[in-house]
């Protein structure tokens, strides 16, 4: 009996208990299909983290301050912090591989008020590279600058919502005074840019879930002040835990995040007996976060292949089943001279059917699942040829590995034995 023969008799035997073959695939069907979509989803994933972390600047370098002892952690003194003077001195000592620094400082929310007209603040004080770093773009005015920060000006970039909430228009804000009410605090600000605000769907959503669909216009957007009149205003130690480094473009943000960290050792931190300043690549962190996800999707999808091996199982239960139901059409094929290998490749084949045909419904279901899923998450992303591929090679290992025991018993059957089962 050839291939082909084997195979037509494989389908038609499905064919008269489809039910069952279906039952059988079921372990097969969900495997494969829970492990695309997984993969899937883990590319699209790993996709997000990518864009956003290139987003923030995949050349830049981010400087904290770190504990020496991992074990202990440590107040953190004004003395311990990153200072204006030290970042000019390392711009100083790197000037064609730093481009800027960018540093904030939470201050915290706040709410502008001017009558009935409102507009909820998040408050930061920041410096002039910070603009640089986080994409800002300006509609009207300018951004924060250096004299600002020598005079602790109480100047505000607001966003075109707050300029439209509270002014009537973005034109109209520049040059006005903007009154916050920070807790008990109640400053005043004189308007100098605006900036253009790029909604953040996941905060809508949030905040739609949480105070309904009329949320959108109490969703707090971004005030940014100058950081040493955030300083001033709030009592914050005046230095840094956290600055972000603006690397010129084509440097190797991995090697100027060496010297960095050798240089704030060197000059300023070599006494600090509980802190240094550590200096990392975003490249390095974004080969970091992949790396996770990768070990992440891979440790679910070896969970998720659990269930090949239940479907394997059973399609070895159903093939045991099948054998002893066709018992006497096996000893009629041996006395007619099928030998023991056509017997066993008749039953391989028809295992080996039935995993091919739940691995390609499972395909299928993996494809529409985790491309589903990737659009949702605003991702979209497809299954890689070689994630199928794996697919379809387990299942055809799985009905090899699972059907071999059964058509082995199949091959050694009595022949006399088998034509006198009733």
């Amino acid at each position: 009996m050839d291939l082909l023969e084997n195979i037509s008799l494989a389908i038609t035997g499905l064919l008269a208990n489809k039910m069952r073959a279906l039952l059988t695939m079921l372990g097969i069907i969900i495997g494969i299909a829970a492990v695309i979509t997984i993969i899937t989803l883990g590319n699209s994933i790993q996709g997000t983290i990518t864009d956003t972390m290139q987003e923030m600047g995949g050349n830049n370098i981010m400087l904290m301050l770190q504990n020496r002892t991992a074990q202990m952690t440590y107040t953190v003194d004004e003395t311990d912090l990153i200072t204006e003077e030290m970042l000019e001195t390392a711009q100083q000592m790197y000037p064609n591989e730093i481009s800027a620094f960018s540093a904030s400082e939470s201050v915290g929310s706040g709410q502008a008020k001017d009558g009935r007209k409102y507009s909820n603040l998040s408050l930061s004080g920041v410096n002039e590279g910070y603009k640089l770093a986080n994409n800002i773009t300006m509609l009207a005015g300018r951004f924060i600058n250096d004299r600002d920060m020598l005079r602790e000006s109480q100047v505000a970039v607001i966003s075109d919502r707050t300029a439209q909430a509270m002014f009537g228009s973005v034109e109209a804000s520049l040059g006005g005074e903007l009154r916050i009410y920070c807790g008990e605090e109640i400053w005043t600000f004189t308007v100098v840019g605006v900036y253009e605000y790029a909604e953040d769907s996941t905060t809508a959503m949030m905040m739609a879930m949480m105070n309904g669909m009329s949320a959108e216009a109490d969703i707090p957007t971004n005030c940014y002040m100058p950081v040493t009149t955030s300083w001033r205003l709030s009592g914050y130690a005046e230095g840094y835990s956290q600055v972000t480094v603006i690397a010129n473009p084509h440097v190797d943000s991995a090697q100027l995040a060496s010297r960095l960290s050798d240089f704030f050792e060197r000059s300023y931190y070599r006494d600090n007996v509980n802190y240094t300043v550590y200096a990392m690549s975003m490249d390095t962190i974004i080969g970091q976060m992949n790396s996770i996800m990768s070990t992440m999707s891979l440790a679910v999808s070896v969970i998720a292949g659990i269930s090949l091996l239940v479907g394997g199982i059973g399609v070895m239960n159903i093939m045991l089943v099948s054998i002893t139901e066709r018992t006497r059409e096996i000893g009629t094929r041996k006395a007619l001279g099928a030998t023991n290998a056509s017997i066993r490749m008749q039953f391989i084949v028809e295992s080996v059917i039935i995993c091919l045909i739940g691995g390609a419904i499972g395909v299928a279901l993996g494809i529409a699942g985790g491309t589903l899923g990737a659009n949702l998450l605003g991702q979209p992303s497809r299954p890689t040829l070689s994630s199928i591929a794996v697919a379809v090679f387990f299942s055809m290992a799985i009905g090899v590995f699972f059907g071999y025991y059964p058509a082995n018993k199949a091959a050694k059957m009595d022949p006399i034995e088998a034509l006198r089962y009733e």
